[in-house]
């Protein structure tokens, strides 16, 4: 997909990047969906109910673990939470397996960002524990300027909260100077709803570029690695 430029003006005023994980900075080679799948399995989930599980899950990308297994246990909290415990443990497994790989350009495209002033967020709907875990795991731990995860902030997306924490936390006057990247819905609704000033869809994860755009991305972009060109054009973003 071909990279749009902002206007200079709304790049000029981007003081913040909230950058998604899970699709959009990392991919896991299907390892978080196999570990729902071990989680539901470890509470007796099998065969045609597991399957319309699975379908809820993947349907319910971007969203917080906890309220996915919340969706899948509507009336059972106890197997809810023990399915959210079952995730995380399953999870860390596949991450010391060597799941994780970064998007390629991502860590660039975090340094590229910063080099040029902005400040840097990574945002997840995993637990803290797994968040922690990734970052490990890819030797991000100081890459960003801050890392929050769901509990951190509240609520997680579609909520705003994430994103509303990040401008707290980081001391970000505006929220429309704040330009958010994911690669689901839930992501873009997030953005908006906290009134950010971008919100822009990638598409190496979970949802089309038609879907991105039908829940109102400003823009939508091949990787996150588009992202330094999206805001000040290819060349002067690789000039920094």
């Amino acid at each position: 997909m071909s990279v749009q430029n902002l206007q200079p003006a709304a790049a000029r005023c981007i003081r913040l990047a909230v950058l998604d994980l899970n699709g959009t900075t990392v991919v896991d080679g299907g390892a978080a969906e196999r570990a729902v799948a071990e989680a539901l399995g470890a509470l007796g989930v099998a065969g045609e109910r597991l399957e319309a599980a699975l379908a809820v899950s993947r349907h319910s990308a971007g969203l917080d673990r906890t309220q996915v297994f919340e969706r899948l246990f509507p009336d059972d909290g106890e197997s809810a939470r023990a399915a959210s415990r079952a995730f995380a443990v399953a999870y860390d497994r596949m991450i010391a397996a060597g799941c994780l790989r970064p998007v390629p350009g991502a860590e660039e495209a975090v340094h590229a960002l910063r080099d040029h002033g902005v400040k840097v967020c990574l945002a997840t709907g995993f637990g803290r524990h797994t968040q922690n875990s990734v970052l490990e795991a890819l030797g991000w731990m100081g890459l960003a300027d801050l890392s929050l995860c769901s509990e951190d902030a509240g609520r997680g997306r579609p909520y705003p909260d994430m994103v509303l924490t990040a401008v707290l936390a980081l001391d970000v006057d505006d929220v429309r100077e704040v330009l958010v990247a994911g690669d689901t819905t839930a992501d873009i609704t997030s953005a908006l709803s906290a009134g950010a000033g971008a919100a822009v869809g990638v598409l190496t994860g979970a949802h089309t570029a038609g879907e991105l755009m039908a829940a109102g991305a400003t823009a939508v972009v091949g990787s996150v690695a588009d992202l330094p060109g999206l805001l000040w054009g290819r060349e002067e973003a690789a000039a920094g």
